[in-house]
């Protein structure tokens, strides 16, 4: 009965278990199948429309003064006196007296020069005077050629003498008025060594100056940057009036300050290490002095600003958003994806004249009205259905050249 027992039960238990699943796939709930739905990739788009663009250049330089030079004398002696105006930033005009030094040995030499000069006068009178009567006496036939000759040399030898005096003149008045040293420029002191009592020799420098009449600033520029700017490049100046305008700006007394002036020059070489081009930013009157109701801030000599210099106006390009260029580029040029009417997108080559950190210039490959996608798109087929979201497509306008920090790269 035992052995009965242990055989029916694993079957009673096995039956159990098969009608169980029978019973669950009778009652089970049909689910019905269908394919999956495409979804078509979002995209966001800005809307192509021409327009006139003056393009931007812009580059960062430090102020230089157009002269700087030393104050040399070109006398030695004791200083007498100093200017006032002859201190560290001190502004002077030019012919201003900046330093004395004792006139005094110069004023002895020129008079003793004077009377160099006095002496020679008298001795080349009297040789004339000598030599004419000589020829007198010769022409009545009591005087003979031989004192002839000794009058006409000691007539000669009296004017060499009398011209080496004015010489020595001339050079004692020039070394007196040298005893004041004037300022060779309107301008503005950087440093001074000297002061009264100091004894100074020939050549020497005393002070460092620097003219204040215009201040200029290099700019070093890609040579591709040259191709949006009015400037001569081959021989020649610069247009009348200057050449293209330049804005610099700069924080100065603890806020932004502001400056105008223009660009009047290329230097002559490209700089070998860096291959940039260096044009050079003048500005008129830089610390206001013809100026002085304006209240304007000084351009400080040394001060680092930022320069925005105005290009060529471009007509009839796009200003898209940098994002509307997509990568890929490659013989076929830059491309852009453009999405028709129909929602579908198609990929367009076009011409970038210019590429800026914050947005790019394209002159040909689009159409005005055209929406351009500003969306990454890793993969693209084209012809794909896109979708735009509902808000409304920002118009492209023609903005300035960048951010203020923006820097091309094309």
């Amino acid at each position: 009965m035992k052995n009965r027992a242990r055989v029916l039960v694993p079957i009673a238990i096995l039956a159990a278990g098969v009608l169980a699943i029978v019973v669950l796939r009778q009652f089970r709930p049909h689910v019905e199948t269908r394919p999956p739905e495409a979804v078509a990739p979002l995209v966001r788009v800005v809307v192509a429309q021409p327009s006139d663009v003056e393009l931007k250049v812009r580059a960062q330089g430090t102020v230089v003064p157009r002269t700087e030079s030393d104050l040399i004398p070109q006398v030695a002696g004791e200083v007498v006196w100093v200017s006032p105006k002859l201190v560290s930033g001190g502004f002077f005009e030019k012919g201003d007296v900046l330093v004395r030094i004792d006139p005094g040995d110069y004023q002895v030499e020129r008079q003793s020069a004077r009377a160099a000069v006095a002496r020679a006068e008298s001795e080349f009178q009297r040789s004339t005077t000598e030599l004419d009567r000589q020829r007198r006496l010769k022409a009545r036939g009591v005087a003979s050629q031989a004192r002839i000759d000794d009058a006409e040399n000691a007539d000669t030898v009296a004017e060499a003498v009398l011209r080496e005096a004015r010489a020595r003149l001339t050079q004692a008045s020039r070394d007196l008025a040298r005893t004041k040293l004037r300022a060779p420029f309107e301008g503005r002191v950087r440093s001074k060594d000297v002061d009264v009592g100091q004894f100074v020799n020939r050549g020497a420098s005393i002070a460092t100056l620097y003219a204040v009449d215009w201040a200029e600033v290099r700019l070093p520029l890609p040579d591709r940057e040259l191709r949006w700017l009015d400037l001569p490049l081959g021989y020649g100046d610069a247009p009348d009036g200057g050449g293209p305008l330049v804005v610099l700006r700069a924080e100065f007394a603890g806020r932004p300050r502001e400056w105008q002036g223009r660009i009047v020059r290329t230097e002559g070489e490209i700089d070998a290490r860096s291959r940039m081009v260096h044009v050079v930013a003048r500005v008129e009157d830089p610390y206001g002095h013809h100026d002085p109701d304006a209240q304007r801030v000084p351009l400080a000599v040394g001060l680092f600003v930022d320069a925005e210099i105005a290009g060529r106006t471009l007509p009839g390009v796009y200003v898209l958003p940098r994002a509307a260029l997509q990568p890929g580029s490659g013989e076929a040029g830059e491309r852009v994806h453009v999405v028709d009417a129909d929602g579908h997108l198609h990929v367009r080559p076009v011409e970038v004249l210019r590429t800026e950190r914050e947005r790019v210039v394209i002159g040909a490959g689009l159409s005005p009205g055209e929406q351009v996608s500003i969306s990454p798109m890793p993969a693209v087929v084209d012809g794909m259905a896109v979708r735009i979201p509902p808000e409304p497509a920002p118009r492209s306008t023609p903005a300035a050249a960048g951010g203020r920090e923006d820097r091309s790269d094309s």
